[in-house]
């Protein structure tokens, strides 16, 4: 070690003193010091999380998460020989979601956590897709071209899905007339070969419940015409951790018969920092037992059905940790005040002539709104969200899905850590900035405008 390095000003020292564009690794060390404050500068720039009202992605815990999680980061959740107390715990957080989505005996339920939504949503869709073709080859049918029925709305983890599993993804677009899948025109698609439908609990673009209910109630119609037993996969990314706090007296979880699985991100309306989802099934035969492994790890053998195999175990406890701490009444009341903040901001915004509500936050706490058509022709959405990023706020603007691919909205998503206090400092900010676009004398340039927002 160079000791003269250590005792050199903090900014002077080697490596701090040079570029952190580093792209091979250094032929030398340097003090642990002086690599986190490189990586700690370096990381600045990526803003303050509270602000980004794009991401579902929770961005606070209490002190005692935080300690939690530090006692917990170098537990790996797949070595439960090693930490079968983490194990145990990862089989409490699904079994208490298997009840609190009214599983039929929550003691036939199974499921397991997951990096996130999208794995959980693709272990939902493999269990459908093996379920299918079990049955097609008990009859003796080709289990060749399955596919699955989705809205245009649906997160992108699906086409993903369809793609590294060679699934014809078969979608229902969204229109004015009918602007979440319902269940129209779901006989024009379904087909013998149709592995299961997709419905979504708290759509991103706009934050509204699919009704799960009209779905499964079409389908019943096209069983009874046409034989076919169409199951529903609910994606409740969101929805599947507020409905049942907020609505719980909606029906669109196990209560709906045609529904066999289930999914949501701990790490959104879960409130545990990321990574961590979690897949129940209502029973154990909706999860084909062939597509569990039982794998001989570091001297123990256990269960596993996950498409990632290493992964950290902490956020598993910290989802434990919610669920202790908060209770029914703990979590009711973090996303009703999550709902009310959307509320007050989709109610204010809705009162600027600039802007028309498409929803106000009483599904999810997410809302979204466009331009008042025919307002203008000097600005657009993306020109305010470029106004509200220069302020630190990242607003999304997108354009919607299906046949309303040609209507361009914003979304705020209402999470904990968005205050009162906080909403108003947003919305007087989104009044200064519509003003100022308003007051243009021409119209705005649309070069350099930033539109990498992507569902």
């Amino acid at each position: 070690m160079r000791h003269d390095d250590q005792l050199q000003p903090t900014f002077t020292r080697t490596g701090e003193a040079t570029t952190a564009r580093v792209t091979r690794i250094p032929d030398g060390e340097m003090l642990p010091e002086t690599a986190y404050r490189i990586i700690h500068d370096e990381s600045m720039l990526d803003g303050n999380a509270r602000l980004n009202l794009a991401t579902f992605v929770t961005t606070w815990m209490d002190e005692h998460g935080d300690r939690l999680y530090h006692d917990a980061f170098d537990k790996n959740m797949i070595d439960k020989d090693e930490y079968p107390a983490t194990a145990a715990i990862e089989e409490y957080c699904w079994r208490i979601l298997a009840d609190l989505w009214n599983a039929p005996d929550p003691e036939d339920a199974i499921g397991t956590s997951t990096i996130g939504s999208s794995e959980a949503c693709m272990l939902g869709g493999l269990a459908l897709k093996r379920r299918w073709q079990h049955a097609r080859r008990a009859d003796g049918k080709s289990t060749e071209k399955p596919n699955l029925i989705m809205s245009s709305a649906v997160q992108v983890c699906w086409e993903k899905f369809c793609n590294f599993f060679d699934i014809e993804m078969r979608f229902i677009p969204t229109s004015d007339e009918h602007p979440l899948m319902d269940g129209t025109g779901l006989e024009d698609v379904v087909d013998e070969n149709t592995i299961g439908v997709v419905v979504i609990m708290g759509v991103t673009y706009t934050g509204s419940y699919e009704p799960v209910t009209k779905v499964a109630a079409k389908l019943d119609e096209i069983q009874a015409s046409t034989g076919l037993d169409i199951p529903i996969h609910v994606d409740g990314a969101s929805g599947a951790m507020v409905a049942p706090f907020l609505q719980p007296d909606l029906e669109w979880d196990f209560r709906v018969e045609r529904v066999q699985s289930i999914n949501t991100s701990g790490h959104k309306y879960g409130l545990v920092y990321p990574g961590v989802g979690w897949v129940v099934w209502r029973n154990t035969a909706a999860l084909p037992e062939d597509l569990v492994f039982r794998v001989s790890y570091l001297g123990g053998s256990m269960p596993t059905f996950a498409i990632n195999f290493s992964r950290p175990g902490a956020q598993v406890l910290l989802q434990f940790y919610r669920f202790l701490r908060l209770g029914r009444e703990g979590y009711r009341a973090i996303q009703q005040a999550s709902q009310d903040v959307a509320v007050f901001l989709s109610g204010e915004i809705g009162k600027l002539d600039a802007y028309e509500l498409l929803t106000e936050g009483r599904d999810i706490p997410v809302f979204a709104w466009r331009q008042t058509p025919g307002y203008t022709d000097k600005w657009t959405l993306y020109h305010l969200a470029e106004r509200l990023r220069i302020k630190g706020w990242l607003v999304p603007a997108y354009p919607l899905s299906g046949d309303q691919s040609d209507q361009t909205v914003m979304r705020i998503v209402c999470r904990n850590g968005l205050s009162h206090d906080l909403a108003e400092d947003l919305l007087r900010d989104i009044r200064e900035e519509t003003e100022f676009l308003d007051g243009l004398q021409g119209p705005m340039p649309h070069e350099g405008l930033v539109q990498t927002f992507h569902h």
